[in-house]
């Protein structure tokens, strides 16, 4: 709530939050609610499908939107997540992660929706995901989300889990970075004067940079070239009515591009290795304190490991780097699934490979002395 408290105090602009209530995600909509004073403007919604609509239109008309849920709210959202995907229109799903499916357990912890996030709605898709590990990077991470909107024109994440969302932390003094808060590609009237001096055209979907990322203009500008339908049907490069297989085809490729070009922006891991050593440990979320206490056990019991922090999707070099220069390397996930595992398999298989999954999903919070074990006994089955 912090985060987003100073993104609306320091960027200028206002903030908009629809949510409905759901654990663990409430105490955002509770606290947000009485900062009007800064430019949050929050709305209770009837229901998740409404909210996800609400923040999809705000985003469309310049503000910056986001909203609060879990993993029901998630599945009912689809549709307008992927609206907000094909029309590319900034905003910001603050996601904090209990155990299901279905009701399953509201108020114990879990990483399960990494996969549902990753991929949702119908359709080819494909978002960007923030994971924080800590208080200060949920604070950094909250802040930063909206200027990865703006930027990709898209939904973006931010995956949490309930130990991180609902539980207490001790934590650094929160440092707030005086970042330029980056509305992206966005025209004004008097950029569009430059394009028409410069004989350029604003084409809405059209990819003028080579990085998969068009321009986009807001209502209310002036310029009669700002204006463009906004469709979550078919269209061309210049927001018409298409099914033609090439328009569709065009921008279908173009969105998975804008997706690549993300890789080299987005969060980069942190990583703790020492030269020589061949194993590794990678893990995401709030799993980061008990792998690191891990392998200081580890260490003490002869098994020297390396170890990386995944901080978002999609995956970037470093993590291939690492895969590759490691023999064996344990995944820990709080999930049955091992669905990071399975992102990483699906985007390299040879490096993939390397994985061995070490899955803690009882709804409580992993521990030290899982870790250890798990990783021993799957060392020990690898051996004979």
């Amino acid at each position: 709530s912090l985060g987003f408290l100073a993104a609306a105090e320091l960027s200028g602009l206002d903030l908009f939050l629809g949510s409905y209530p759901i654990t663990p995600a409430s105490d955002i909509l509770h606290e947000l609610a009485n900062h009007k004073d800064l430019g949050v403007r929050t709305f209770q919604a009837e229901d998740e499908i409404a909210s996800a609509g609400m923040i999809v239109g705000a985003g469309w008309a310049g503000a910056r939107s986001m909203t609060s849920t879990s993993g029901p709210g998630v599945s009912l959202m689809n549709e307008s997540i992927g609206l907000a995907y094909y029309a590319e229109i900034p905003c910001v799903f603050f996601i904090i992660q209990r155990g299901g499916p279905s009701t399953g357990l509201p108020t114990r912890t879990q990483q399960a929706d990494i996969s549902l996030m990753y991929g949702a709605s119908h359709g080819d898709t494909r978002h960007i995901i923030l994971i924080p590990h800590d208080m200060n990077s949920c604070f950094d991470f909250a802040r930063q989300s909206f200027n990865y909107a703006d930027r990709f024109q898209t939904p973006i994440f931010v995956a949490m889990d309930l130990d991180l969302g609902m539980n207490l932390w001790s934590s650094e003094p929160l440092k707030l970075n005086q970042e330029v808060y980056d509305q992206g590609k966005r025209l004004s009237a008097q950029d569009l004067e430059e394009w028409t001096k410069a004989g350029k055209k604003f084409r809405r979907y059209f990819d003028q940079d080579g990085d998969g990322i068009p321009y986009r203009t807001v209502p209310g500008n002036q310029n009669r070239m700002a204006s463009y339908f906004t469709r979550g049907s078919g269209h061309d490069a210049d927001a018409r009515y298409s099914e033609d297989e090439h328009d569709y085809k065009y921008i279908l490729d173009r969105l998975r591009k804008k997706f690549d070009t993300s890789r080299k922006f987005v969060p980069k891991p942190i990583i703790e290795k020492e030269r020589g050593v061949k194993t590794g440990i990678i893990c995401y979320g709030s799993s980061y304190e008990p792998v690191r206490e891990a392998r200081d056990r580890l260490k003490a019991r002869g098994l020297k490991t390396n170890h990386m922090l995944i901080r978002a999707l999609p995956l970037t070099s470093e993590v291939m780097d690492f895969l590759a220069e490691h023999d064996t390397v344990y995944l820990v996930e709080q999930n049955r699934d091992a669905q990071m595992a399975a992102i990483i398999k699906d985007e390299n298989p040879l490096l993939g490979a390397k994985i061995t999954s070490i899955l803690v999903y009882n709804g409580l919070p992993v521990s030290a002395g899982e870790v250890v074990k798990q990783i021993f006994d799957a060392a020990q089955t690898a051996k004979t």
